[in-house]
């Protein structure tokens, strides 16, 4: 059984809900919670574009294409998603990097991409 890490987010407080709608997080509880078993960091909450979901099939994850059989429905630009935190680091050197949500962006996100860069990115809070 996985045991979540502490839900706080990048700017020290606790962690905000990113979506339910659709249903996004390591854990499908609409949060960016993470533990050790989630290995590629899905703690970055992103605002989807039509440019980033372009660019994310193209290196390979299309976050466009509905899965009933997994209960996806498939990504919209303004949909909120618990990204991994590298593609996120990547897109950005792509410049090509959603809007983030800084409440609702997991603190370990901090691992793989500097706060700054984050900042950049930083949509209006809810």
């Amino acid at each position: 059984m996985s045991i979540m890490d502490e839900a706080r987010n990048v700017l020290g407080e606790a962690l905000e809900p990113c979506s339910t709608k659709p249903l996004t997080g390591f854990f499908r509880d609409g949060h960016c919670n993470t533990c050790a078993e989630d290995h590629g960091s899905h703690t970055v909450c992103a605002q989807m574009t039509a440019e980033f979901l372009a660019f994310s099939k193209y290196v390979g994850n299309d976050l466009s294409t509905p899965h009933p059989e997994f209960q996806f429905p498939g990504l919209k630009p303004g949909d909120h998603w618990c990204l991994c935190a590298a593609r996120f680091l990547q897109a950005h050197d792509e410049g090509c990097a959603p809007l983030v949500r800084l409440d609702a962006t997991h603190v370990r996100a901090l691992e793989i991409v500097p706060l700054e860069v984050l900042q950049q990115h930083a949509a209006l809070e809810r």
